[in-house]
C-alpha cells in the first residue's frame, strides 16, 4: 500500500535522506522532503526534523522519517511534537517493535551508523509492520498521550 511519508534530516543525514526519498518514491510512496536541500556542515537538525514531525502529526495515517548522524537528537526533536511517537531504529527488530508495540509514526535512523541498504530494510520493516492493537499497548500509548496533553498519567 502506498503511503505519504514526511522526511527530514541534517547535514549528516543528507545523503541518506536523498537516497531514501528516491527509494521510497520508486516504490510508489508519496514523499514530502522537509530538507535540507544542500550540504551545510553547520545546519541544525531541529529546523528540518520538527517540521517533518509536525506534518506527520497533522496527517493521520502518514509516517515520518528523521535522519542524522546517530538519530538520537533527531528522535528527541521529533518527540517534542504533540502526537508524534518517534522511535530510534537500529535493527529490523527495533523497527518492527516500534510499530507493533508502540504504534510509532516516526522512525529515526543514524546515517553514520548504517549502510543505505540497511536503512532501507529498517524502513521497509517499519512501514510493513502493523500496530498489534493489544489492549496493554493501547493503554500505555494512551498514558503517554494523556500526559502530553494534560500533564497527568492516567
Amino acid at each position: 500500500s502506498h503511503m505519504r511519508i514526511h522526511i527530514g534530516s541534517d547535514h549528516a543525514g543528507l545523503e541518506l535522506k536523498n537516497a531514501l526519498s528516491a527509494y521510497l518514491t520508486s516504490k510508489g510512496h508519496e514523499v514530502k522532503d522537509h530538507g535540507p536541500f544542500e550540504y551545510d556542515a553547520l545546519d541544525d537538525y531541529p529546523v528540518f526534523c520538527i517540521p517533518a514531525a509536525q506534518a506527520t502529526a497533522a496527517e493521520p495515517g502518514s509516517f515520518g522519517i528523521v535522519i542524522g548522524g546517530s538519530g538520537n537528537g533527531e528522535q528527541m526533536a521529533a518527540n517534542k511534537v504533540n502526537g508524534v511517537r518517534a522511535a530510534l531504529v537500529w535493527s529490523l527488530e527495533t523497527a518492527r517493535l516500534a510499530r507493533e508495540h508502540n504504534n510509532a509514526n516516526v522512525i529515526s535512523v543514524g546515517g553514520r551508523l548504517h549502510s543505505i541498504e540497511d536503512c532501507q530494510s529498517f524502513i521497509d520493516a517499519f512501514l510493513a509492520t502493523p500496530f498489534s492493537g493489544d489492549e496493554r499497548h493501547i493503554r500505555r500509548i494512551n498514558q503517554m498521550s494523556n500526559f502530553e496533553t494534560t500533564g497527568e498519567i492516567k
